[in-house]
């Protein structure tokens, strides 16, 4: 600040004002107005003390009742309108600065609290300009520098959540050349680089950050967070385990807050959930209820698998406050965990309202619309088995979810299959229309009725075809679905031309558990036209070895019986028997492409026959094309003896397609909308 003239009796308090201690430059000033109550810059020094301490509000009015006295001064008036900024009234100090400036263009303060006023109220691009213009008039002046300094990082930010990032890194890089290696600018950069996923970029801008104990452990905060994002999770909670341990050297407490946080969330992402739920009791016997621990005990119930409490957990920190993004987003990902799909959406929207185009809330919304959205799948396959049977077949479906819990569906599937030895040929034209409804939240009915129409060279005949389900999930981790079908025998032309129907009532169940483990299991009664009776049971005990890509391993049992034997017509021992071992992994190329691939071998025994080897296994490529598009090719084979009706060794190759039609679904997503 520039002061008209100066006293020698005021020099303590100027020192007060210059080095920060306003509520003593406010005492001092106070003090000396008592013995010269008409000294205009005592009185001017003592409302600049009084705002600047925590009154702005007093300040304004103090500087106002100056203005009377003295209308039209300058230094005043510069001080009247700063006031504003003190109490973040940037609406109202931006006309203020405007008029003076008509009347001071080229007064450097004038200009410098025009340009932070713009700033303030997100104009940065012309901020930018105005602040140019400062320094333009003053160019060794450093607050100019640091006030161009924070609107460049605002105006990167504004890029940022624009998803513009190239032009946010520029402006940060811009900070170096007045403030080289810039702790702010630093990490502002670093995030940039852990919402663009650039991993080594973000390590080794937080390491530039590293020049003190203190800023090595935050970096290290920083480089844990990027090691999770570049899927190496392990190397996470090595790097947050080393800082809690030097984080005890120092006595920072919002600091040492952070590091616990971190490597908590650490234990989490590397399926420690015991040892994580352990350390988040004793932090809150010692720090009590706090904000970052409800978020970890949310983050926990999401992985375990318990959103219900993790709802709980986010609507306290929304109590304590209502636009915490950890909150607001972290809500709305447990409601959409809890199956609750438009409290989810209103969730995502609310975060928008405080965080405009927020990436991660954008991509939440972007995520539902996607799985509700109209579409056509396609698949077309060809078959083949060592029986000299051959089939290709078509299924078209369309699909169009109407609201967040139904949904309707229509399908045609043509299959027509010859066997190339005995010259007999047969097709059949299926057409299902089906409806899903969610009676609640994880708990879905389905219905599809249809006819199954079917020519053979000696017959030809209709049958209806009926596929209900219902799926539930009864606890925590576990899936159970119910499952009657009524069908028609269709894999070749021998079977379709005897007509046998199929009415299969049966369940499907799947356990799942906090350490990766897993079981899943299927019983299926048949109950067939020509009066034979088929009992399947098939289960798998399996274990999750690695996440990215998706490697999963295990042990599967099967067991079939039939009443009557017919092994003329079809498979039907009075008891099989396969044990086999198997391997899948699922993860992808790039991000476009997705691979799958599982191999299971063993062995079979087909009643008192001795024990064959069994092999089977499946490769799958998916491209997407587009967020509306994606491609899928496959193929399999499989020697099982369950594998197909008639017993044969069988291949298949295989091309399916989703093609969502509309950009949007067809409800209204939340209220006011």
């Amino acid at each position: 600040m520039t002061f008209t003239f100066l006293h020698s009796q005021m020099t303590e308090g100027f020192t007060y004002l210059d080095n920060g201690d306003f509520e003593k430059a406010e005492a001092f000033f106070f003090d000396y107005l008592k013995t010269n109550p008409n000294n205009k810059t005592a009185k001017l020094c003592y409302a600049r003390a009084v705002g600047l301490s925590g009154e702005p509000e007093k300040a304004t009015s103090l500087f106002k009742d100056l203005l009377t006295e003295y209308p039209e001064d300058f230094e005043i008036l510069i001080n009247y309108n700063e006031s504003y900024l003190w109490s973040k009234e940037y609406e109202q100090a931006k006309p203020l600065y405007e008029s003076l400036l008509k009347k001071y263009p080229k007064e450097f303060v004038a200009v410098l609290g025009y340009a932070n006023t713009l700033s303030n109220l997100k104009q940065y691009e012309i901020a930018l300009e105005w602040i140019e213009k400062a320094i333009a008039l003053d160019s060794t002046n450093r607050s100019a520098r640091t006030s161009r300094k924070y609107i460049r990082l605002g105006y990167a930010n504004e890029f940022v959540n624009n998803q513009e990032y190239d032009k946010g890194e520029k402006l940060i890089h811009h900070i170096f050349e007045d403030f080289p290696e810039d702790k702010d600018a630093l990490l502002n950069l670093a995030n940039l680089y852990l919402i663009t996923k650039e991993v080594d970029l973000a390590k080794a801008t937080y390491w530039r950050y590293a020049t003190t104990q203190k800023d090595t452990i935050i970096a290290r905060n920083g480089i844990s967070l990027a090691e999770h994002i570049g899927e190496k999770d392990k190397e996470a909670l090595k790097v947050a385990t080393r800082n809690l341990t030097e984080v005890k050297n120092i006595y920072d407490f919002e600091l040492t807050e952070r590091t616990n946080d971190r490597y908590i969330q650490a234990l989490i992402w590397n399926g420690k959930f015991p040892k994580a739920k352990k350390e988040i009791r004793v932090l809150e016997e010692k720090y009590g209820t706090r904000d970052w621990l409800s978020a970890l005990k949310a983050t926990l119930g999401l992985y375990t698998g318990d959103p219900k409490s993790s709802i709980a957990h986010y609507d306290v920190i929304l109590q304590n406050d209502s636009a915490s993004f950890d909150g607001n987003l972290g809500k709305a990902n447990a409601l959409f965990a809890a199956d609750k799909i438009m409290p989810a959406y209103q969730m995502a929207f609310k975060t928008l309202d405080y965080y405009k185009n927020q990436k991660d809330a954008l991509g939440f919304i972007e995520k539902l619309d996607l799985m509700h959205l109209p579409n056509i799948q396609e698949h077309g396959a060809f078959s083949f088995d060592n029986g000299k049977n051959q089939a290709y077949f078509t299924n078209t479906t369309v699909e169009i979810p109407w609201s967040t819990k139904f949904r309707t569906h229509l399908s045609y599937m043509y299959r027509s299959t010859q066997n190339t030895a005995s010259g007999n040929e047969a097709s059949s034209h299926v057409l299902l229309a089906g409806l899903q409804y969610k009676l609640l939240p994880k708990t879905n009915v389905m219905l599809a009725m249809g006819v199954n129409n079917s020519i053979s060279m000696n017959d030809r005949y209709s049958q209806p075809l009926i596929d209900a389900q219902l799926q539930l999930q009864p606890f925590k981790l576990q899936n159970l679905n119910l499952v009657y079908q009524r069908e028609i025998q269709n894999f070749n032309a021998d079977l379709i031309e005897r007509e046998i129907v199929q009415n299969h009532y049966g369940l499907n169940y799947n356990l799942g558990t906090n350490f990766n483990l897993g079981w899943y299991t299927q019983a299926m009664y048949t109950l067939q036209s020509d009066e034979n009776v088929r009992s399947l049971l098939f289960t798998s005990l399996y274990y999750t070895l690695l996440k990215k890509p998706a490697l999963k391993m295990g042990v599967n049992y099967q067991y079939i019986t039939f009443k009557d034997q017919v092994p003329i017509v079809y498979f039907s021992p009075e008891q099989y028997q396969a044990f086999e071992v198997f391997v899948d992994v699922r993860g992808e190329f790039s991000e476009k492409l997705d691979f799958m691939a599982s191999a299971a071998t063993g062995i079979q025994k087909v009643e008192e026959d001795p024990d064959t080897n069994i092999f089977r296994a499946e490769l799958g490529l998916q491209y997407e094309v587009s967020n509306y598009f994606n491609l899928k090719i496959y193929g399999k084979y499989s020697n099982i003896a369950s594998a197909t009706a008639a017993g044969f060794e069988f291949s298949e190759v295989g091309l399916k397609f989703k093609w969502m039609f509309t950009k949007q679904p067809l409800y209204q997503k939340s209220v006011g909308q």
